[in-house]
């Protein structure tokens, strides 16, 4: 990557995070997801915050699939959408900027925006802390995970943001794809599947292709190399189809 398209990735990430706290979809969207993570916490589950008995946060963290399963695509739907509904998309491919850069200066700004909102959790490390004695270290993996799979989900809505000029749909569809991509490594499901008498090679294929299956791992502080890959694979894989929706957008 030369000098030239590292520049011009910076100055859209930095128009596109700017744009966010123009409005205040940001704002109600932070204050939407501590409240949410914060009631799911403390309130919620078998084994809510202050009746697990122990300095974890491990009632915290497994609420992260299902809340950013709605929050993320509501960010994500208007990345490409927005611009396609308004006509501004041409004019954005017809600047001196190539539709990769676009597309990952404009994931960059949102991802970076999901990374503000988790970094406005700290007042719960610093609860948890206070409380007891946690493994920071565990803590921390965790937080790398949930930060690779929000981009994962993100990376997915802007490919569905690509495909429509419909915000709604878009959000929809991103949605179903996400929660697709949870269930299939969700316990219930691969029990279901091994009593149907599937081999359980091809569950353990199936499971593999879960976000579950590899936050799990980073919930007990392990960073995997291979859950690295998934994750990444995720959001390279999307943000790769996105430019081919947008270039066939472009060429019709």
């Amino acid at each position: 990557m030369n000098q030239s398209s590292l520049g011009n990735i910076t100055t859209l990430a930095k128009r596109e995070l700017k744009g966010y706290f123009a409005s205040p979809v940001a704002y109600v969207f932070i204050v939407i997801f501590l409240l949410l993570v914060g009631f799911f916490t403390f309130m919620l589950g078998n084994a809510p915050f202050f009746k697990l008995g122990q300095a974890s946060l491990d009632s915290f963290f497994k609420w992260h699939p299902w809340v950013f399963l709605f929050l993320v695509p509501a960010i994500g739907m208007r990345v490409w959408s927005e611009e396609r509904r308004l006509g501004t998309i041409e004019l954005l491919l017809t600047m001196p900027i190539t539709a990769w850069q676009a597309i990952v200066g404009k994931f960059l700004a949102s991802w970076a925006f999901l990374l503000l909102t988790l970094i406005c959790t700290f007042p719960i490390i610093m609860t948890v802390n206070y409380l007891g004695k946690p493994d920071n270290g565990v803590i921390f993996g965790a937080y790398v995970g949930s930060f690779l799979m929000a981009g994962s989900y993100l990376a997915i809505s802007c490919m569905t943001s690509a495909i429509t000029r419909n915000q709604v749909i878009s959000f929809i569809l991103s949605c179903v794809i996400c929660f697709l991509l949870i269930l299939c490594g969700y316990p219930p499901v691969t029990e279901f599947l091994t009593t149907l008498g599937v081999s359980q090679s091809l569950i353990e294929t199936i499971a593999s292709l879960s976000f579950m299956t590899h936050f799990d791992a980073f919930q007990k502080g392990i960073l995997d190399f291979r859950d690295l890959v998934f994750f990444f694979s995720v959001i390279g894989f999307s943000l790769f189809t996105t430019g081919v929706i947008l270039r066939s957008h472009r060429a019709g």
